[in-house]
C-alpha cells in the first residue's frame, strides 16, 4: 500500500495508468522500482514514465506512508470490497481513496448527496439543514463537499439528527490540507460521527482543478443528488450534472425567481430534475427497505412537571437554553438540570452552544 501511495503522489499517475502499471507489474513495489525501459513496456508513454523516474528521487515511501499513519488517514483501493460500489460505475472512479473517520459511513446506508452554493440565503440554509436532518432520520448518509454554504449546512442537518455524513474533500486529508479553514471544527465532529474522503494524497492542497475532480465523486458516492440553491454558475450544477450523466436521481429546491441563487436550481427543474418541495418527494424516489429503519421513539413519561413543560417546548429544531428558559418561565438552572436528567434518559440531546433538540 506505501508504494501505491507514493506512486499517488507523482502528478499524472491516475486511475487508468496506475491500472496499465499494475496490470503489467501486477505488484506496486515492482512498479516502483522499475527502471524507464520496463515503465515502457507499461504502455504509459514517455512522459510519465520519465516523471516517474525522476520524481520518485524525491519521495520517501515509508515517510509519507507515516504522515497518513500520523493523522489517522487509511486507504482503500479500487479492488477493496470496501470500496464503494456505486462509485465504480462512474466513468472514472479514483484508483484510491483516502479516508479519516468511522470507515462504516460508506456501506452502513444508502447514500444521497446535498449540495448547494457558497453564496446562500437564509431561505437555502434552513432548508439544506432541514432536509438534511430528515434524510438522515430516514437512515439515508447525507454526502457533500464540506465548503462554505449550503454544503456546511447539509452536514450540520445530518449530525443533528444523530446521522452518518460523508464530507468529499478536493484536498489531502491531513490537517494542514485542510479546506476550507473555517470548517476545520466541523470536520472533527463529522469524523466523529461519519468521514473525511479525498482522491488526494497527504500534502496536497484545494485548487481551481480539484474541485470538479471532487464533484464527481460526490455524484458518483450517491443514489441521488439534491440540489437546494444554486446560481447560474454554482458549481453545484457541475456536481448534478455529473449525477445526470452516471444515470442517478437529480431533485432540485425551486426558489424565488428574482433570487440569484435560485436560477440554477430553477434552471434544473426546467431542465428535467424533481422538483421538490418536501422531503417526501425524495423519498419516494427511493426503495426505503435499503435504509436503516428511524429509531422508535422513546416513550416519555414527565417524572416532573418541568420536564412535562420542557417535552412541550422542544423539538427536532434546535432551541437555545436561553430561549427555553424564556419559553417555560422556568429559572436557569432548573432548566439546566431538567435538562440534564433528560439527556441521561435519552430524550434530548446537545448538539453543541448549548442549543438542544428532543430525540
Amino acid at each position: 500500500m506505501k508504494y501505491l501511495n507514493a506512486l499517488n503522489i507523482i502528478p499524472g499517475v491516475g486511475t487508468q495508468k496506475m491500472k496499465m502499471m499494475l496490470g503489467y507489474f501486477s505488484d506496486p513495489e515492482a512498479v516502483w522500482k522499475a527502471d524507464f525501459s520496463e515503465l515502457l513496456f507499461a504502455k504509459i508513454g514517455e512522459k510519465l514514465a520519465k516523471r516517474i523516474v525522476f520524481e520518485r528521487n524525491n519521495i520517501n515511501p515509508d515517510e509519507e506512508w507515516e504522515k497518513m499513519e500520523k493523522e489517522k488517514i487509511s486507504m482503500i483501493t479500487f479492488d477493496f470490497p470496501e470500496y464503494p460500489s456505486l462509485l465504480k460505475e462512474i466513468s472514472n472512479p479514483p484508483y484510491l481513496l483516502y479516508i479519516k473517520g468511522k470507515t462504516d459511513a460508506i456501506n452502513s446506508a444508502p447514500l444521497i448527496s446535498v449540495v448547494g452554493s457558497r453564496k446562500y440565503t437564509s431561505y437555502g440554509s434552513q432548508i439544506a439543514k432541514s432536509f438534511s436532518r430528515e434524510l438522515a432520520n430516514s437512515g439515508f448518509t447525507v454526502v457533500s463537499g464540506m465548503a462554505i454554504g449550503i454544503d456546511t449546512f447539509a452536514h450540520r442537518g445530518a449530525l443533528e439528527a444523530g446521522g452518518k455524513t460523508i464530507a468529499v474533500l478536493g484536498n489531502g486529508l491531513d490537517d494542514l490540507s485542510l479546506y476550507p479553514r473555517n470548517n476545520f471544527n466541523l470536520s472533527r465532529e463529522i469524523i466523529e460521527n461519519g468521514l473525511l474522503l479525498s482522491e488526494y494524497p497527504v500534502g496536497i492542497k484545494a485548487g481551481p482543478l480539484t474541485f470538479p475532480a471532487r464533484n464527481r465523486i460526490v455524484a458518483g458516492l450517491s443514489r441521488g443528488t439534491l440540489v437546494v440553491e444554486a446560481g447560474e454558475t454554482s458549481g453545484a450544477l457541475i456536481t448534478a450534472q455529473m449525477a445526470l450523466d452516471s444515470n442517478r436521481e437529480v431533485f432540485s429546491v425551486p426558489g424565488p425567481i428574482f433570487s440569484p441563487q435560485s436560477i440554477g436550481t430553477n434552471n434544473l427543474i426546467k431542465r428535467g430534475a424533481k422538483l421538490v418541495l418536501g422531503i417526501k418527494d425524495v423519498l419516494e424516489e427511493f426503495d426505503l427497505s435499503l435504509c436503516e429503519k428511524p429509531k422508535k421513539n422513546i416513550q416519555k413519561n414527565p417524572d416532573s412537571e418541568n420536564e412535562k413543560i420542557l417535552l412541550d417546548i422542544l423539538s427536532s429544531d434546535p432551541i437555545h437554553i436561553d430561549n427555553i428558559s424564556k419559553l417555560s418561565r422556568l429559572g436557569t438552572a432548573d432548566v439546566s438540570s431538567t435538562l440534564s436528567i433528560m439527556e441521561i434518559k435519552g430524550w434530548v440531546k446537545n448538539i453543541g452552544g448549548q442549543n438542544y433538540i428532543i430525540i
